[in-house]
């Protein structure tokens, strides 16, 4: 039976309130740092949203080698592969903050994205934006050095393209989680925090300061 959203007697549709409140097919959660949201091989039947916090997506190989893939914040969306008829998760997730999360069933996503033309609007721009990023991160990984692709996960996460009056951020990850980010090992990332620090690219006061500054390593069209 196919979800329905919304009848002649409720009110309009809003994406907003859709997306911040429980509901039929939509639950909302709470993660505490470093909690399990799915794990690898988990049965893919919904998508999530998140409302606040950090969430890092990871995958194991076949050896058991693991790779961080990307870290996720507010307002980003994961597990939508299900969409496509992924029957199993190809990657896990957990919580890298506490977390609140709104957990929208498959069958409830895709009526939203049916019946309410700017909810799928929006989420349509979400994926091509984060689909962008995935292709700079190609060319990144393809054609950088481990250096230079560890200035660009650090100012990315900095979110200094959002503000573009900031000239540091804060931020708090491991450098293990930044080396399996980078497809590097842990020495090298601290051996290359230390460069940057030397270099007054970056500090550390109750956390990981990045400037902007630190742009100067990533090399310009």
């Amino acid at each position: 039976m196919s979800a329905h959203l919304s009848s002649g007697n409720e009110r309009p549709f809003d994406p907003e309130r859709f997306l911040s409140n429980s509901g039929a097919g939509k639950e909302l959660l709470s993660f505490r740092k470093r909690q399990t949201i799915f794990a690898q091989g988990d049965p893919a039947d919904a998508v999530f949203y998140i409302r606040y916090g950090q969430v890092r997506m990871r995958v194991v190989a076949k050896n058991g080698k693991e790779a961080t893939i990307a870290i996720l914040e507010e307002g980003d969306y994961f597990g939508e592969a299900c969409l496509m008829r992924q029957p199993l998760r190809i990657c896990s997730a957990s919580a890298l903050s506490d977390c609140s999360l709104v957990r929208i069933g498959k069958e409830t996503m895709l009526a939203a994205l049916r019946q309410e033309c700017d909810f799928s609007n929006m989420f349509l721009s979400y994926l091509l934006r984060r689909n962008l990023r995935y292709e700079e991160d190609l060319m990144d990984q393809l054609f950088n050095s481990s250096e230079k692709r560890l200035a660009r996960i650090l100012l990315l996460l900095s979110h200094f393209e959002e503000d573009r009056e900031c000239e540091s951020g804060t931020l708090r990850i491991s450098q293990e989680t930044l080396a399996q980010m980078v497809g590097t090992t842990r020495s090298r990332v601290n051996i290359f925090m230390n460069r940057f620090k030397k270099l007054g690219f970056i500090e550390y006061k109750r956390g990981l300061h990045v400037h902007r500054s630190l742009a100067r390593i990533i090399p310009h069209d």
